[in-house]
């Protein structure tokens, strides 16, 4: 379309007529009304509202804790897009196609449930950004020749003020009042800070202390002579970790001997729901991991029918995931029976707390050299304490006893393991 200045240049030049120019300018506001009406109905056309995915059956909420994309921002289809955090674990939420970020409908720590609408998706091909708008030439001050610059008179220069004479007055004499005795200083900082606690922080807190609450916890204790397990370690581990590519550890000798003596002794396997106990033929093994946002349990399915090498390989894979973040609902649900190993971070022996609905958490500690007595001889020998916290309504302390003497047996000669049925 002509512009303005064109237009007024031939109305004045007497190439237009009125009528002809009033045409020419409907027109064009026209053909601007129907660009902008294209513009609009092709947004509201594609713009795809994305809504808070469904996470889990037992989830309906969750703690939006991080946009990782904003306002403007282009994605790929299954781009993260925002992080959501529960009380069990980091839920992403990914773009379902390629676009661009239109508008953000939460506000992060904001609190958001499953079909919640999250933010608006204009879909589209991702690549090079829009080159930036045109920028409008301002005009300039018009400048005058040097010549005249130079014809002007230049101003006169301003007076120079005197400085008054300071007026003297008479000082007033000011009675001092005696001031408060200052507090005894102390070294270092004394500084506080307060962090909201996050959910998976929350439900821990929460689990523990019901598990205090609902169970009859009891715990009792053993020592282990590590010898026998630290000699067939140390004469594998180097040809299993080239064959394999597997790191032989304590860990599976553990778990396998705690399933064997769960055969021997169901109860330990067992759960109370209601007023009936149900007894398990399988073992699913909740293996506890630290993570930075909590203690997380993993869970190793159907660990009796597992081999050394293949419980490594099960229990390093967690344990990478969980430590990535990137666990499911489905590795964490279930589990009949814990093993929690403080040793790795040096503890010596402790008080493991029941991961209810089970019955039974077997704690692992620390190995250290002490002096022994064996056939008469003090001898110093590897040794460490491991201890069974116990649901007293389920199992009684020989039933207890046993199961923690079982797996002492079967760790201080574990080709034990090898002859169980």
């Amino acid at each position: 379309m002509l512009s303005k200045r064109i237009i007024s240049a031939a109305q004045r030049r007497g190439l237009l007529d009125a009528t002809s120019v009033q045409c020419m300018k409907g027109l064009g506001a026209a053909v601007t009304r129907t660009r902008r009406a294209r513009f609009h109905s092709s947004r509201l056309l594609q713009a795809e509202t994305i809504k808070v995915p469904q996470m889990a059956e037992s989830i309906t909420e969750g703690t939006l804790k991080s946009w990782t994309k904003q306002v403007g921002d282009t994605v790929e289809a299954d781009e993260e897009v925002a992080t959501i955090e529960t009380d069990k674990i980091d839920v992403s939420v990914n773009a379902p196609q390629s676009g661009k970020i239109v508008e953000l409908l939460a506000a992060e720590e904001d609190t958001v449930t499953v079909g919640q609408d999250l933010f608006v998706l204009e879909p589209g091909e991702t690549g090079a950004a829009a080159p930036p708008p045109p920028k409008e030439d301002t005009p300039k001050a018009p400048t005058e020749p040097k010549e005249q610059q130079a014809a002007k008179p230049a101003a006169p220069p301003a007076p120079e003020k005197k400085p008054s004479e300071p007026k003297h007055e008479p000082k007033k004499e000011l009675k001092k009042e005696p001031e408060p005795p200052k507090p005894a200083s102390t070294a270092g900082s004394r500084n506080e800070t307060r962090v909201k606690m996050n959910r998976m922080r929350l439900r821990i807190a929460e689990r523990l202390k019901e598990s205090q609450n609902a169970a009859a916890s009891l715990t009792t204790f053993n020592e282990i002579d590590m010898s026998s397990l630290m000699s067939m370690r140390a004469k594998y581990k180097e040809s299993i970790l080239k064959e394999h590519d597997v790191k032989l550890g304590f860990m599976s000798a553990f778990a396998k001997a705690s399933a064997l003596a769960l055969k021997e002794i169901p109860a330990a396997n067992a759960s109370i729901e209601g007023d009936e106990i149900v007894y398990r033929d399988y073992v699913d093994l909740s293996v506890a991991v630290a993570t930075p946002k909590g203690l997380v349990t993993p869970v190793v399915r159907n660990l009796e029918t597992m081999n050394f090498l293949q419980i490594e390989k099960e229990i390093a894979a967690l344990g990478k995931k969980a430590r990535d973040g990137k666990l499911t609902l489905e590795d964490m649900a279930g589990g009949t029976f814990t093993i929690s190993n403080g040793g790795v971070f040096g503890s010596l022996f402790g008080t493991p707390i029941i991961n209810l609905p089970q019955s039974a958490v077997l704690g692992m500690h620390a190995v250290k050299e002490k002096p022994v007595v064996v056939n008469g001889q003090i001898v110093i020998r590897p040794i460490m304490v491991v201890a069974l916290t116990y649901d007293h309504r389920l199992l009684d302390g020989r039933e207890a006893v046993t199961f923690l003497v079982k797996i002492r047996d079967y760790i201080e000669d574990p080709r034990k393991m090898l002859l169980a049925p």
